[in-house]
């Protein structure tokens, strides 16, 4: 077999970038994926969708997110189930509060309408949340979620028909070379002749790019998320509400809610198998920031990968040591809500167009390089 490109990785970042390949008139494009699509990170996603950030590529990253979220159904034909609900972020120390306070301020200049509420504002929004305690919150009305599922069989469904080849139980097992060039990838099915490899493995990124050489520091954290039984009254506005202090999140699902925290002594490793050793934490951050969801019955439970990288910020490029080698992992947690924008930009690079954004800052030589770029706004 022979292909103008292999993308390693059928989650969101794989599909949204095999779309927009396509749609650009790339042909001979193949996706592999170990498993179902969807089926790593993406599914376990808690769907969030955001531009607020406070690291202005990220921002911008999530804005563009947001435009083509909004505009999924025609121009995909897929119904993603788009809530845009807004991001609430509570805010407990003075610390939190400057650290918001700037990040509205580059957000606004960026266009994002982003904006410090106050904490009887914040309750108004999310009636579930106690505001003792509470200095501010920030919010922004553009944000929401959605459904990852549906998003990422939206982009597969559409790059299918503009001829891209999607090879599911497909697993990449090695990368071959000539020179400083790649000439083939090795997989279950058989061996892929290609000049072109993009990485968009997430949690299996670090091996994937051993493959050909190239580091990329990527780790698999485990993370948990719970679902509830209905809850009365519950309003179809509620936004996506997080205390920031204890990471605490919870939205909407169905009748009852989505709700997750992280998890500080979770070691990073591959597991996915659902514990209650977070469950004392849980409660004791609902005790302190919205004490009726203590009384809430959890209804179901899962645990999935974030694909941590050591300052919590996205690996986006094309690697130097070895043509023609590209890569967008490592997104700590938002990947989903950047995928639209990253096939775009993915799209670029390969084209040799300018991106919309310069995301050469997130080219994973920045550790080498001792050039980190932290992303505060993490959940």
């Amino acid at each position: 077999m022979r292909a103008g490109a292999v993308i390693i990785g059928g989650g969101v970042m794989g599909v949204s970038i095999a779309y927009h390949l396509a749609a650009a008139g790339v042909r001979d494009l193949v996706l592999v994926e170990r498993d179902e699509l969807a089926s790593g990170s993406t599914s376990k996603a808690a769907g969030g969708v955001r531009a607020q950030f406070s690291d202005e590529l990220n921002i911008q990253l999530g804005a563009r997110s947001l435009e083509a979220f909004g505009r999924f159904p025609e121009e995909i034909g897929y119904d993603i189930g788009l809530h845009r609900v807004g991001y609430l972020f509570l805010l407990s120390t003075p610390e939190e509060v400057a650290s918001f306070e700037a990040g509205v301020g580059l957000q606004n200049s960026l266009g994002v309408p982003s904006r410090l509420i106050t904490p009887k504002e914040a309750r108004k929004l999310s009636p579930l949340i106690s505001t003792d305690g509470l200095l501010a919150a920030a919010f922004s009305p553009d944000d929401g979620h959605c459904t990852p599922e549906a998003v990422v069989h939206g982009y597969a469904s559409a790059a299918r028909a503009l001829g891209v080849r999607i090879l599911r139980h497909t697993e990449a097992t090695g990368i071959e070379t000539q020179g400083s060039t790649v000439t083939a990838v090795s997989t279950t099915l058989g061996r892929i002749a290609t000049d072109t490899v993009i990485c968009a493995a997430g949690p299996w990124s670090r091996a994937v790019g051993a493959m050909a050489g190239v580091e990329l520091p990527v780790e698999p954290l485990r993370r948990q998320i719970a679902v509830t039984e209905p809850v009365a009254g519950l309003g179809p506005d509620l936004p996506m509400t997080i205390d920031f202090t204890t990471s605490l999140y919870f939205h909407a699902e169905g009748p009852g809610l989505l709700l997750g925290m992280s998890d500080p002594d979770e070691q990073p490793g591959f597991a996915t198998d659902p514990h209650d050793r977070w469950i004392p934490r849980l409660a004791a951050a609902m005790q302190q920031r919205a004490p009726a969801l203590l009384d809430l019955r959890r209804t179901g439970t899962w645990a999935g990968l974030y694909e941590i990288t050591p300052d919590h910020n996205a690996l986006i490029g094309e690697a130097t040591s070895v043509s023609r080698f590209l890569y967008a992992t490592g997104f700590s947690g938002h990947g989903f809500l950047q995928g639209p924008a990253v096939g775009e930009v993915i799209r670029d690079l390969y084209l040799g167009r300018v991106p919309f954004v310069d995301v050469s800052p997130l080219s994973a030589d920045r550790f080498a390089a001792d050039a980190p770029r932290p992303e505060a706004n993490l959940v």
